[in-house]
């Protein structure tokens, strides 16, 4: 045998003994720290499962409701859609519900639920600002204008998507009050508008027509 290959022999035999040293010390440790990580990693594809299976179960509930309500089925919609528990099809779920309240004529439970939802600080910011525009809607057959613009005066601000909606309201609330000067005002913001949508021009234009003999009787 060599020089050169008796040397490569012990350091074989150096760096094994060094290596069994080391695993005698660490050995366990190693190991444990891999089953973490290995269990680590099977928890996370379990949750990712688990939340991939609650959104679709949520999703069906949700979809069901939608059909019964089209049914004219509302008792079996309100109770689907109450069973949805969900961060997202939740809030869609409650978001149903009023609005299937407010077409039986419960607008105090209706207003109730697009409030809570208005509120929720973790819910999506459109869905908050669609809450609250719908609750006024629905106000907007009770409410004073000086109360109800306490609700939506925010939105009606240049750039703000919300801005027609808001001034329909508005003016909607004038007009059931007989505040004619109110409600021309706000149909003629409506108009002057030219990213008002064109449905809420027409509604807009019928109601300034009607608004003008109107005030014209007042003089």
């Amino acid at each position: 045998m060599s020089d050169e290959s008796l040397f490569r022999e012990v350091d074989e035999e150096i760096r094994q003994d060094q290596f069994k040293k080391l695993w005698d010390r660490y050995g366990s440790a190693v190991i444990g720290l891999c089953l973490v990580v290995v269990l680590g990693v099977a928890g996370m594809k379990g949750w990712q499962y688990w939340q991939v299976k609650q959104s679709q179960a949520a999703a069906e509930s949700f979809f069901a409701a939608t059909r019964l309500a089209d049914e004219n089925k509302v008792d079996d919609a309100l109770k689907q859609l109450r069973s949805v528990n969900h961060p997202g099809f939740g809030l869609f779920a409650r978001l149903q519900e009023a609005g299937l309240l407010a077409a039986q004529g419960k607008e105090e439970e209706a207003v109730k639920i697009y409030d809570s939802v208005a509120a929720d600080t973790g819910a999506d910011s459109t869905l908050r600002d669609l809450a609250r525009i719908r609750a006024a809607y629905v106000l907007a057959e009770t409410l004073k204008p000086g109360d109800l613009a306490a609700r939506v005066a925010t939105f009606d601000k240049p750039g703000n998507p919300w801005r027609h909606a808001a001034r329909e309201i508005m003016a909607l609330a004038a007009w059931r009050v007989a505040d004619y000067g109110l409600a021309d005002k706000t149909m003629s913001a409506i108009l002057a508008d030219p990213e008002t949508p064109p449905a809420l021009r027409a509604r807009a234009q019928t109601i300034s027509e009607l608004i003008v003999p109107l005030l014209a009787a007042r003089k």
